[in-house]
């Protein structure tokens, strides 16, 4: 198993999706559980090849290599490294939790589990394929897998306006994923011997003009699934419109896929379009940082703002990799991480709340505070980590950004220490309108967190701690190849 642990990590879910179709519709006991031993065993894989992987190496590990289309060149080939693993790590337990999550919000929807975590399990394989291929077709067989189940557990299982999310999420992600897949074919009629290889594609020479053209193909693809201002309109109306555990998924999982792309792809296969696309890039994390936070700071709907939260935050991710320098590079990866593990929970509390009161609407509660206080807690600790508290997660990595902006311009960090306050204004003003002043009478019976909604929160509380407390426990993995990775970009 060792020597195709990454591919028994990409295919463990669909097993378990396909082992699901044999189960009759009538057993959605047995759906769920089997559902949920299939992302069990997946994050039990992960973390087995956690020990396998050595943190001191720069280069491509657990490589898998096999021919699969002679003729075009295209090849099965797997390997991670330290930009793909702690994605592969988040899919892992992201996907647990959200499995976990589904069983009271799917029941509610009272049909279909047996569609459902079908469909789940195909998303979890489509990821995880999408962090881990370095053959750029199959990259883009693994990135368009994801589109299929996520438009589906949007438009059937999610809210009111669930169709018009789901095609808005589905058109958007295809219109840059048709860019992406034009560069991709640059880039291989441009190889010479023709591959897909990123093995043997990174350090090709280029010309600077070509690496503009494709760089933006590229970039159009990423930006969208980030999403980078103006491409972001679809995110807000599918995270409010989708189940509770789906809007964990894109928001812990699916936006980290297109800044990803850039670490993966866009910079070390056009290292001088990205030198010249830097100002640019640096502009627009400035925007986004700003713009999100305004807009979530106008939020009326509590899901609302934590979708438009997600837009200003990774706005620091575009922010540490226009810097181009280590602290940039550190802090990116790590907002990578950091922000699953954050607005995941964020929105699986939100999800709580929703369950209960069947309302979002922040002007509706007041008082919860007294009411149900282990809840209290729980959103309390997300909000501040959240904001940036220092000793939790999210301080780390938007300080390690925000250095590495510094170190590239003043002017940059100044305009992005903004969206830090307001991180604290957006969020302090939400506690306060839930969880304090005088309870609403039509709340008085409203019980507090349960423990089966606790346990998908301490994971990721866990993360947020020990990453706040002692960042080196997953930056060790990351540094040798973003070091790596920046010594390909200042050549």
């Amino acid at each position: 198993m060792t020597s195709h642990i990454l591919s028994w990590i990409i295919f463990t879910p669909l097993i378990g999706a396909f082992a699901i179709l044999f189960i009759p519709k009538s057993s959605a006991r047995m759906i769920k559980w089997v559902a949920l031993l299939a992302t069990a065993i997946v994050t039990a894989l992960t973390f087995y090849a956690l020990g396998l992987f050595q943190s001191s190496e720069a280069g491509f590990q657990l490589m898998e290599r096999a021919v699969w289309i002679p003729q075009f060149g295209v090849q099965y080939l797997l390997a991670t490294d330290g930009i793909s693993f702690p994605m592969v790590l988040l899919t892992a337990i992201i996907s647990l939790v959200a499995c976990y999550s589904s069983f009271p919000h799917v029941r509610v929807k009272d049909a279909r589990e047996k569609e459902y975590y079908f469909l789940f399990l195909l998303l979890e394989t489509g990821m995880m394929g999408t962090f881990l291929a370095l053959d750029l077709f199959l990259f883009y067989v693994f990135w368009e897998v994801v589109l299929v189940p996520m438009y589906f557990l949007i438009g059937i299982w999610g809210g009111p306006r669930r169709e018009y999310a789901a095609i808005k999420f589905f058109l958007y992600t295809l219109a840059g994923s048709l860019f992406m897949l034009l560069g991709i074919l640059g880039v291989y009629f441009a190889a010479a011997p023709h591959t897909f290889d990123m093995t043997q594609l990174v350090g090709m020479p280029r010309g600077l003009l070509f690496q503009q053209i494709v760089f933006m193909a590229f970039f159009l693809g990423f930006a969208i699934k980030v999403p980078i201002f103006p491409f972001h309109t679809w995110l807000p109306d599918a995270h409010v419109e989708a189940p509770t555990p789906i809007s964990v998924i894109l928001a812990g999982v699916l936006l980290k896929m297109g800044t990803y792309g850039f670490f993966r792809f866009s910079y070390p296969l056009f290292p001088e379009a990205a030198r010249w696309f830097q100002p640019a890039m640096a502009v627009l994390a400035i925007i986004g940082i700003i713009y999100g936070g305004f807009v979530a700071l106008a939020q009326t709907d509590f899901k609302k703002m934590i979708a438009y939260s997600s837009v200003s935050h990774m706005g620091f991710v575009l922010l540490g990799l226009a810097a181009m320098n280590a602290d940039g590079f550190r802090g990116a990866m790590l907002q990578m991480f950091n922000h699953g593990t954050i607005t995941g929970g964020l929105f699986l509390l939100v999800g709580v709340l929703y369950d209960r009161a069947h309302t979002r609407e922040l002007s509706d509660f007041g008082g919860l505070g007294a009411k149900m206080p282990r809840y209290a807690g729980y959103l309390t600790f997300f909000a501040l980590a959240s904001l940036g508290l220092p000793g939790l997660s999210g301080f780390v990595s938007e300080f390690l950004s925000l250095l590495g902006a510094y170190q590239y311009s003043k002017i940059v960090t100044g305009l992005s220490v903004v969206g830090i306050i307001l991180a604290a204004t957006y969020l302090l003003y939400a506690i306060q309108r839930v969880l304090l002043g005088k309870l609403n009478p039509k709340w008085a019976e409203l019980p507090d967190i349960k423990t089966p909604e606790v346990l998908t929160l301490v994971p990721l509380m866990v993360f947020i701690l020990a990453i706040g407390v002692y960042p080196r426990v997953i930056l060790d993995y990351m540094i040798p190849t973003l070091d790596g990775l920046l010594k390909m970009i200042k050549v």
